[in-house]
């Protein structure tokens, strides 16, 4: 395909390759890593895009830079301004640092202190406003038409979506093999600029490249606005994957999203929270919720490979304190942390015989709590809470199997 060819929406090849020399001056190359537990899984080749070791911890920093980077001289002069939870603060701070220009972030109240800090680390003037982030955009906005200040949009920009597609071009030259993409979507810059990058550069290829988008099922806009032809607003819901909670789609990623991406899926937060332990463990990566939703989706089959595929891990910056509560989440998702509650005759003995029968079907007891308040409970009867650590689902359900057979009624609780 032609650089000089335009399509309906979106930068051209000619704007991506200027991007990526642009970009080129702050950023990494991010590594392509084979996992084994994936390929096995899916049954072809799954290649990871760790772009979660890129600077400032996302993929943001391409789109940030490359917006920012071809401001005049004026608008400079006047400084940056953007409202963000995370990664866009530190892709908008670092870049501005970068070109040496004043930048104002705007952050919710109730924002993480590691992104706080890592945003003021760039050299940022943070400024907390507001609840909720419609009242931390609106307070940016009422700072750049009090100011003069430039608003840099997280997603839906055509610079924007032409820094986050330089990502595109690279996955092309490190995996030139690759049949199947799979990205993360809020908003859809990235996956807006990785589709569009794709689309420029299958006629060179010689074959179709899938493109998936993957949300996250409580903050899944994309779906229902594909549905409806336009960009719909929809409700979110609490969300691990709060890098991607976002209400509507841009309107310029929309159109690209419609055209270039082949289909949109969603995962729910167990799976997410499993996928981010899988990462862990199996890859030594750190990856925050909504970078790891394409993990996710492959492993729940939301995504079925066809052939070798890249899954883009969009970012790593997740609060530690998260980080504990999801790796419990996920230890429990896949059934390796076992909670029961089990009613038992208040008398002697009782909670050293279940120890007994847990220590015989080889499963270890965390943490043990005993009351004789629990609701339903007879007069006669105390209840006790236990987390244990078991193997997988199948010693899960023998470890179950054990205490029912000895008479026991254990309640899995799965919170």
């Amino acid at each position: 395909m032609s650089a000089e060819f335009t399509t309906a929406a979106g930068p051209t090849l000619a704007e991506i390759e200027e991007a990526r020399e642009r970009v080129a001056e702050v950023i990494e190359v991010t590594p392509m890593l084979s996992s084994r537990f994936l390929s096995g899984l899916a049954g072809h080749q799954v290649l990871l895009k760790a772009e979660s070791l890129q600077r400032t911890g996302s993929y943001k920093i391409r789109g940030a830079y490359n917006f920012i980077a071809q401001l005049s001289a004026e608008q400079r002069a006047r400084g940056v301004v953007a409202a963000s939870a995370g990664n866009h603060a530190q892709g908008v701070a670092l870049a501005a640092r970068e070109l040496g220009i004043s930048a104002t972030i705007f952050m919710p109240l109730g924002v993480a202190l590691p992104k706080l800090q890592a945003t003021r680390g760039y050299g940022a003037e943070v400024v907390l406003h507001g609840a909720i982030v419609d009242e931390t955009l609106q307070a940016a906005r009422d700072f750049a038409e009090r100011t003069g200040a430039v608003i840099v949009p997280p997603f839906d920009h055509h610079d924007i979506v032409t820094g986050q597609a330089t990502l595109g071009l690279e996955i092309l030259e490190q995996a030139p093999d690759v049949e199947h993409i799979v990205v993360p979507v809020g908003g859809g810059g990235l996956a807006s600029g990785v589709a569009v990058a794709v689309e420029w550069l299958e006629a060179e290829l010689g074959r179709r490249v899938r493109v998936t988008g993957v949300q996250a099922a409580n903050a899944a806009a994309y779906p229902p606005s594909l549905a409806a032809g336009e960009p719909t607003l929809t409700p979110i819901t609490s969300t691990l994957s709060d890098g991607i909670a976002v209400g509507k789609p841009g309107a310029l990623n929309f159109e690209i999203i419609r055209r270039a991406v082949d289909e949109v899926v969603t995962v729910d937060e167990d799976d997410t929270a499993r996928a981010i332990l899988v990462l862990l463990e199996r890859a030594k990566l750190v990856v925050e919720p909504a970078g790891a939703v394409g993990v996710a989706a492959l492993l729940t089959g939301a995504v079925q490979p066809q052939g070798p595929t890249v899954v883009i891990l969009s970012g790593a910056n997740i609060d530690p304190m998260v980080m504990e509560r999801v790796i419990s989440r996920g230890l429990s998702a896949s059934s390796r942390y076992l909670k029961v509650t089990i009613p038992l005759p208040d008398r002697p003995g009782q909670l050293a015989r279940i120890a007994d029968l847990i220590a015989e079907a080889n499963a270890n007891v965390v943490e043990v709590l005993h009351t004789r308040h629990g609701v339903g409970l007879h007069i006669s009867q105390v209840q006790i809470e236990i987390h244990m650590e078991t193997r997988g689902s199948e010693h899960a359900e023998h470890v179950l199997e054990v205490l029912r057979g000895a008479g026991y009624q254990p309640r899995v609780d799965l919170e």
